[in-house]
């Protein structure tokens, strides 16, 4: 009889273990499923896009006074973004995909203009844009802009990118392969490869 209890005891002791271990197994795996679902990016979506960009003063990083639309127009491919140094979420991860653009160009990369405006002026210094610059290793064809809030608000909207407050900011980039050219609009968080894709798409460069 009590050989029995013991093994009645152990296989209930058994039966409440494997109740109680499995379903933190169950839980464990779900949560890798989360996490991987979080991680998933969600599609891009690129859109071709007239923009009309007028003459907006800027102040590039290295404190000189510039027109937009000139730098837009000096002749090369050009790629534009929208950032603020303080972000913490959006613009680390399309600075981080700017700086990767431009290293799988290679020596190619000074045959483009890398340009990101802030939506932060008054935060945004031209010190603390060249601060950020150096941050993401941006190279000489990446410049940085900021200036009045006014210029800032007036720039986001050429684009349509002006979304009321930086916090609402969404990620966006913009291509044009020439002055005078339609731009490539692409939504979500591009990838370098699909960025370095849609570049050489557009400028039939091999």
């Amino acid at each position: 009889m009590k050989v029995i209890g013991k093994d009645v005891a152990c296989a209930a002791v058994f039966a409440l273990l494997g109740a109680v271990v499995q379903p933190v197994q169950a839980h464990e795996d779900h949560s890798h499923h989360q996490m991987q679902d979080m991680e998933t990016k969600q599609p891009i979506k690129l859109t071709t896009v007239d923009y009309a960009i007028p003459s907006i003063q800027l102040v590039r990083e290295d404190g000189e006074a510039v027109d937009l639309a000139s730098e837009l127009n000096d002749g090369r491919p050009v790629l534009v973004n929208f950032l603020y140094t303080t972000c913490t979420e959006i613009c680390p991860l399309t600075a981080e995909t700017f700086s990767k653009f431009q290293t799988k160009l290679g020596k190619n990369r000074d045959k483009v203009h890398m340009l990101s405006i802030s939506i932060d002026p008054e935060q945004d210094t031209p010190a603390s844009l060249k601060k950020f610059s150096k941050k993401y290793k941006a190279k000489s064809q990446w410049n940085f802009y900021t200036g009045t809030t006014s210029a800032s608000i007036e720039a986001q909207k050429s684009f349509d990118a002006y979304r009321g407050d930086k916090m609402n900011h969404v990620p966006v980039t913009y291509l044009r392969a020439a002055p005078g050219q339609s731009w490539l609009r692409i939504d979500g968080f591009v990838s370098p490869e699909e960025l370095v894709r849609s570049y050489k798409e557009l400028t039939s460069v091999k």
